[in-house]
């Protein structure tokens, strides 16, 4: 279970940086520092903090359930962003509220980097006994002040086209779904299962999906037809 939460957060803080490789280094310099900050002044807040508690808190089956209601909008949000940035490069002419749209997404950093930031500060103030508190969290602040913008450029270099990153940035959001599903979870259910299928339900079901593909292969063709006559 450790294991997976620390990959969940390495993936965070991965998409957090490619994320924004979408905008400028005085964006980047500013989040950076807003990091920053809030990791110097919690410090008195993750020295409260234990790892019986936070083991605690991971097995808590009622707050982990509430923690990946978190996670999915976040990624929601994220993979939003990627569509309004796909339609951004693909239309010429785009509405003002798909600009707006995209302007409030793009600003969106995320919900999950600033928990992972807290946990990240709670280990280190554990790992150096001994050391002052303050010294350690604005030391920990300094570095993420430093590594964002390091990353971010690192990215850029490694990575230039905005495509590839923008396609990268959708998938990564997707395994992180996937492994905060498996991780929040952990190996319970909202709801018992049961040996016996409810088939008009299920026709039912499948009758409401057969519908929603027509009627959006219906939208399709007239947003072409549209499209085609506009531009003729």
């Amino acid at each position: 279970m450790q294991t997976l939460v620390l990959i969940l957060m390495i993936v965070v803080c991965f998409n957090f940086m490619l994320k924004n490789t979408f905008h400028g280094m005085m964006f980047v310099a500013v989040v950076a520092v807003i990091s920053a900050l809030f990791a110097g002044f919690l410090w008195p807040v993750a020295i409260e903090q234990s790892k019986m508690q936070i083991a605690a808190w991971l097995s808590n089956p009622a707050l982990m359930l509430d923690t990946s209601v978190i996670l999915t909008i976040d990624v929601a949000l994220q993979m939003w962003f990627c569509i309004a940035s796909a339609d951004r490069m693909t239309e010429a002419a785009a509405k003002k509220s798909q600009k707006l749209c995209y302007v409030v997404l793009s600003a969106f950093p995320g919900i999950l980097f600033f928990g992972v930031i807290f946990s990240l500060l709670v280990v280190v103030i554990f790992s150096f006994p001994g050391t002052t508190f303050a010294l350690l969290g604005w030391g920990f602040a300094t570095t993420v002040a430093v590594c964002i913008p390091l990353g971010v450029w690192l990215l850029k270099k490694l990575l230039p086209e905005e495509s590839i990153r923008l396609e990268l940035l959708f998938m990564s959001n997707a395994l992180v779904a996937i492994l905060g599903v498996v991780a929040t979870v952990n190996g319970r259910t909202a709801a018992q299962g049961t040996g016996e299928v409810n088939w008009p339900a299920f026709a039912a079901t499948g009758v409401l999906l057969l519908l929603g593909l027509a009627a959006g292969m219906a939208l399709r063709e007239i947003s072409l037809k549209r499209k085609h006559n506009n531009n003729t």
